[in-house]
């Protein structure tokens, strides 16, 4: 299987100030990756096979087929890179891949969105930390920290 080397911007979450202690990592779970990929598979599958049957092909079933090979195909290409990213929750800021850094005192909002967590701040910014485990529990987390 490819691998894919992480960015050296991207792969990493900004490093930690003087002083900062560290309070939680969410990392990436690879079973929620799987599952989210297995789910869009399924979704996709299903949808190419109705349009086909639309369509009056003789083969409806190379649509889903189709759609599972591509699906599985992309997620296992790009694995390497989507579950090397972790957010880090410090007492001072939310610290994520690729620089970004949400001071506490800005995050407005932390909810669960299907297998991930959607960050909203204060001044609008959306964030998301994919592939969770527990998304309920992270979100919960977040929200206790504000």
């Amino acid at each position: 299987m490819a691998r894919i080397e992480p960015d050296s911007i991207m792969g990493h979450p900004a490093p930690l100030q003087e002083g900062e202690r560290l309070v939680a990592e969410f990392p990436a779970d690879r079973q929620a990756y799987w599952r989210g990929h297995l789910v869009l598979a399924v979704v996709l599958g299903v949808a190419a096979g109705l349009i086909l049957l639309w369509e009056g092909s003789a083969w409806p079933v190379m649509g889903p087929v189709g759609a599972v090979l591509a699906i599985g195909a992309r997620a296992a290409y790009l694995s390497s890179e989507a579950l090397a990213e972790v957010w880090l929750l410090t007492d001072r800021r939310l610290v994520g891949p690729g620089g970004r850094a949400i001071p506490l005192a800005r995050l407005h909002s932390a909810r669960p969105f299907l297998g991930a967590v959607q960050i909203t701040t204060t001044t609008g910014e959306r964030h998301l930390i994919k592939y969770q485990s527990d998304p309920a529990a992270t979100a919960n987390r977040l929200g206790n920290r504000r």
